[in-house]
């Protein structure tokens, strides 16, 4: 039993890391998500809350990357509760620096679906400065 929900978590967060604009189909309507960017404000920005949000979050970061956001998944561990994926989160500019930031997305599942996401980047500040530039 538990070999046979971690997979199908597992394959969840596989699926989704393909294409980040995936969230709302793996996500409970009632997701919370905690952003990269959570701490780099005083006081940290709050989580976003509900369905909508998170998928407009989501969509914003892969606008603000032209579309060239790359979530290259190195490992995932994952249980019918949790998921942890490792990676480095990569991305292009024309005529600008490439994006290589390694991240930590921690996840929270309850009856198969995503109910919390923490995004957790090595450098957040790299991340939003590339982004912002």
């Amino acid at each position: 039993m538990a070999q046979r929900d971690r997979s199908a978590t597992a394959a969840l967060l596989e699926y989704l890391y393909q294409d980040l604009s995936r969230i709302s189909e793996i996500a409970s309507k009632d997701i919370v998500l905690h952003a990269a960017d959570r701490d780099l404000s005083s006081p940290p920005k709050q989580p976003l809350k509900g369905i909508q949000s998170v998928q407009a979050h989501e969509d914003a970061l892969i606008a603000a990357t032209g579309g060239t956001l790359v979530m290259d998944v190195q490992s995932i561990e994952a249980n019918q509760h949790f998921g942890a994926v490792l990676g480095v989160l990569r991305a292009t500019k024309p005529g600008g620096q490439d994006l290589a930031v390694p991240f930590c997305g921690v996840w929270r599942f309850l009856d198969g679906k995503a109910v919390e996401h923490w995004e957790n980047a090595a450098d957040p500040m790299a991340l939003e400065k590339w982004l912002m530039g």
